[in-house]
């Protein structure tokens, strides 16, 4: 008899990522190609280029917080150091029901195809007790069988809000981890209800079609974050915790009506499905897939489009900006705006579509002051934007 269908399922959604990983690991360790690819150059094969090697790290340089398991104090290899190294990929887990099913599946799943597996634990230090929580999940990763494992503490600060000073303190976190034992790529347990509050996120925020597109299943420098889960449901992960007798761990703050996502997942999508039917959260994770089809596209679109658009200085023609199509245009303003010092988090679609009356509404109006202390502004049939 095979195993209950949930775990079926999440074990299948890890065996595609792995498979996806040792792909591109093979193409990139081939006698063809070099042992390493270099971090965000283009593959032949379409593969994902592997991180950049690193040495090991000195006890001094750790930071502290961190408890090291015993290959990474002796310092593990990194996936360059040779072709036949077998890949690294870890697990990052808080506890809760999705990120245990994904560590329970990676640890089923990565031996029978020759991939280490390990795993990594964030102490956020919000709540009391927090680090004895993270203790306990590193414990339960080992008893999975994973190794190296790590529970790692931060400091969370205050910018943009306590939801994204958590989590721009945990991905850092992360990305330290997997560099200092020379992994290839971090699994996160988003689910595709994670999917669908994100999609109601960005289009509460009103920030356009890029906002609308969700998770990447694959993001990240060199293409290091996968989510396996992005086709499954909350659900499923539970249930498959719950017939293989994972203890789970249920963060308060998901249910805290402080946090605009915890409001979403308990009040506006219930009231969304009450209104409109069941399939909202299948129907948003759809519109995500979509929506991010659309927009990889205008963002081609917009790359091939900028030299054309440039003089000989490599300044902005504002005529020829006007004749491209607005979606296009304001790709090509943005990029503008971040190559010349403005903070990608902090620039909205308001701040583009004011840069964008410059060429399509042009009265002599005065300079547009973006975030990063950038300024926009029309001198004779050119658009200049640079640091003010």
């Amino acid at each position: 008899m095979g195993p209950h269908p949930a775990v079926a399922a999440i074990r299948l959604a890890v065996r595609r990522v792995l498979h996806d990983l040792l792909t591109e690991h093979d193409t990139n360790t081939t006698p063809h190609a070099p042992a390493r690819a270099t971090p965000g150059a283009p593959s032949g094969t379409g593969a994902q280029p592997l991180p950049a090697p690193s040495t090991a790290v000195p006890p001094a340089a750790v930071p502290i917080g961190v408890r090291r398991s015993a290959s990474a104090r002796a310092g593990a290899p990194h996936l360059g150091t040779g072709a036949h190294e077998r890949p690294l990929v870890l697990v990052a887990c808080s506890g809760g029901a999705d990120s245990m099913a994904l560590a329970s599946a990676l640890a089923f799943e990565a031996p029978k195809l020759g991939v280490r597996a390990g795993g990594i634990t964030v102490d956020h230090g919000l709540q009391p007790g927090s680090d004895l929580r993270a203790e306990e999940v590193a414990l339960r990763l080992r008893e999975l069988g994973l190794d190296p494992v790590e529970s790692v503490a931060v400091t969370v600060g205050r910018e943009g809000g306590p939801e994204a000073a958590a989590r721009d303190a945990r991905y850092g976190a992360i990305d330290a981890a997997l560099e200092r034992h020379g992994g290839t790529a971090v699994l996160l347990g988003h689910t595709r209800d994670d999917q669908a509050e994100t999609v109601l996120l960005g289009l509460a925020r009103g920030s356009g079609i890029r906002s609308l597109s969700g998770m990447a299943a694959v993001s990240g420098a060199d293409g290091r974050y996968r989510r396996p889960f992005l086709q499954l449901d909350r659900q499923t992960a539970r249930k498959a915790c719950m017939v293989q007798s994972l203890p789970v761990w249920d963060d308060p703050h998901n249910a805290d009506p402080a946090y605009t996502r915890s409001r979403l997942r308990h009040e506006g999508l219930p009231a969304l499905e009450k209104a409109l039917g069941k399939g909202v959260v299948e129907a948003l994770a759809r519109t995500a897939r979509l929506s991010r089809d659309d927009a990889d596209a205008l963002d081609t679109w917009a790359r091939q489009a900028e030299p054309a658009v440039r003089d000989a200085a490599g300044l902005l023609e504002c005529a020829k900006l006007y004749a491209l199509p607005p979606a296009v245009r304001r790709r090509i303003l943005r990029r503008a705006a971040i190559e010349a010092g403005a903070p990608a988090g902090s620039l909205f679609a308001r701040h583009i579509e004011e840069v964008d009356r410059l060429i399509t509404g042009w009265r002599g109006q005065g300079a547009i002051n973006l975030p990063g202390r950038v300024v926009a502004q029309r001198q004779g049939g050119r658009l200049v934007i640079r640091q003010g």
